[in-house]
């Protein structure tokens, strides 16, 4: 049987949500997926259209907003209708550009022209420990195990818990806000823990301070501690873990910015 998406009442609608929220909980997706299927299929619900007539309709959008249309059509239609999802949709082709990635010069003039001492162990973690900004402003300071020298990540992407090593330099760092470890590490004055604003806002104004002329964001320092690892010698299969990368070819983009082989090559000429 065929889903035929007309004239739903707002009961219904309600009800249809309330399951995909449930089941998208219960498979463990991410908070942001969660967020994007439930808009979508708010919005697929209440449009009475067929998934094609649906997806032909926001066409004029970035080709990773109509990937996000498909597969929330398909989970909702795979997994809520439990039919299965029959329109064949041809999908733009996600474009994988390669990362920004700083010089070692680069990210210490950024962390050297930073006076704030939070703002200063911000960058660090993003760049020493290779986190994602969520998880950054999520860490705890029950997190940091300084006699092991061992962080561990626990909100990650995919709800896949890791283990990353603490830096020297973190740790020296740490040593100063001995008196305040209770609770986030990055809290504001205001009492409240960092938003992703602020983090991203951090980033900028010492990007600005350093004169850097490349767009750097929270994740140009993870970028830069995977290529900065595999320039000096790491295995990449370590370099995954320390990343949470779940497939090995999601890590191997760092194979074409890293340029330890490149220069070997300059050489031979």
């Amino acid at each position: 049987m065929v889903f035929r998406n007309k004239g739903f009442s707002l009961h219904e609608r309600e009800a249809y949500v309330k399951q995909l929220k449930d089941e998208l909980s219960l498979r463990k997706y991410s908070s942001q997926t969660r967020k994007s299927y439930v808009y979508i299929i708010k919005l697929f619900l209440k449009s009475n259209k067929s998934a094609r007539e649906f997806i032909l309709d926001n066409s004029c959008k970035s080709k990773s907003t109509m990937r996000s249309f498909y597969f929330a059509l398909k989970f909702f239609h795979e997994n809520i209708l439990n039919e299965k999802f029959v329109e064949i949709i041809p999908l733009p082709k996600s474009n994988h550009k390669l990362p920004i990635v700083l010089s070692r010069k680069e990210i210490k003039e950024m962390i050297t022209v930073t006076n704030n001492l939070n703002h200063k162990l911000l960058l660090m973690f993003l760049y020493y420990a290779g986190l994602r900004l969520n998880e950054v402003r999520n860490l705890l300071w029950t997190d940091i195990d300084l006699d092991r020298e061992i962080i561990h990540v626990k909100i990650a992407k995919g709800d896949k818990h890791r283990i990353v090593f603490l830096h020297p330099k973190l740790r020296e760092l740490l040593c100063y806000f001995e008196d305040n470890r209770k609770g986030f590490i990055f809290i504001s004055q205001r009492g409240k823990r960092y938003d992703k604003r602020t983090i991203q806002q951090i980033v900028t104004n010492s990007t600005k301070k350093t004169g850097i002329d490349k767009k750097v964001t929270p994740h140009t320092l993870r970028h830069s501690f995977a290529t900065h690892l595999l320039e000096a010698g790491a295995d990449i299969r370590y370099i995954q873990k320390l990343l949470g990368h779940r497939n090995l070819q999601t890590t191997q983009i760092y194979i074409h910015v890293a340029n330890k082989d490149i220069k070997n090559l300059a050489n031979l000429l």
